[in-house]
């Protein structure tokens, strides 16, 4: 079981503190350290001191880190071209020495796109456009050295693209795709993804769409285990009931909530939280969303007391 630090940086931080968690998250030991991709805050967060970018933030940590993978859960197909993303993806991934993971979501939070005036589709189109972004930037990175790219679709056209620059990693990064739709996701999923991942569900609703997508990819020729299985969860952990408390309160949540919903309570509460995950869905990464960017004892106790248990 992989543990892999995962932030929210719309609520509210710089890259000084994206810096200093990603650091942090290296020197306890866990294996990646991702973020969302929003330029709007959600619910009452102040959002100070304002957005920042995605892969401008990923593209510093790859030359201020050194073992962590990095990546986004999710980048937004509605906010770059997918040549454009091609090529910064390409670029991280060459600045951080092949630790680039990538994580793309069709986009669905119509505020930030109304505050932004960036187009927000219909929900077909929506998801016509996703598409055809995952067919350009695999397409472009998959392209043999020497030739060209081309692509005629309803949305992009591309003419003797030269696939440039290649990512370090061959023949590309790892794709993640998520959800729960039940069945253009899953055949998405089959044909591009490296690993799939059901954000913040219960667990059976996760079980159901693991094999709606294991089906999938049996159905496309690859194994039922060829995509490897996340979620991600809230989590908050204490060495006792007031420092669960605690941390539930830093993030406006209350405690019993969390344990439902998340992974929460104490270390034997997480660990068994995490047993029952893994035992019922066979997820063998599991993204730990980390909302008080400042408690940094936080991640210590869970790589120090949770993770040890896990192996």
């Amino acid at each position: 079981m992989k543990l892999r630090i995962f932030t929210e940086p719309q609520q509210g931080a710089s890259y000084d503190d994206l810096l200093r968690v990603a650091r942090a998250t290296e020197d306890a030991g866990f294996d990646a350290f991702f973020r969302s991709d929003h330029y709007l805050k959600m619910g009452s967060a102040s959002g100070l001191p304002g957005p920042t970018d995605a892969w401008i933030t990923l593209a510093g940590l790859a030359r201020e880190t050194s073992r962590l993978r990095l990546g986004t859960l999710v980048t937004a197909a509605t906010f770059r071209h997918p040549s454009v993303l091609a090529i910064s993806a390409a670029q991280v991934d060459q600045m951080s020495g092949g630790r680039i993971e990538f994580g793309l979501g069709s986009g669905w939070y119509a505020d930030e796109h109304t505050a932004y005036g960036i187009d927000l589709p219909p929900t077909r189109e929506l998801f016509d456009r996703y598409t055809e972004q995952l067919q350009i930037i695999t397409g472009l990175w998959e392209t043999p050295d020497g030739e060209t790219f081309c692509f005629d679709g309803e949305h992009y056209t591309l003419r003797e693209a030269p696939g440039l620059p290649k990512p370090a990693q061959r023949p590309r990064p790892p794709v993640i795709l998520g959800g729960t739709g039940k069945k253009r996701t899953p055949a998405l999923a089959a044909r591009y993804a490296d690993e799939f991942n059901v954000p913040f569900n219960d667990i059976e609703t996760a079980r159901a769409q693991y094999e709606r997508v294991a089906d999938a990819a049996e159905a496309e020729g690859r194994g039922r285990d060829a995509i490897i299985r996340s979620a991600a969860l809230v989590v908050a952990v204490g060495k006792d009931d007031a420092e669960v408390a605690r941390r539930a309160a830093a993030i406006g949540r209350e405690p019993d909530e969390l344990r439902a919903n998340g992974i929460a309570g104490s270390v034997a509460e997480a660990v068994d939280t995490i047993g029952r995950w893994r035992e019922r869905t066979g997820v063998t990464r599991l993204y730990l969303q980390v909302l008080d960017l400042s408690d940094l004892e936080h991640l210590d106790l869970i790589a120090s007391e949770v993770a040890p248990q896990l192996a």
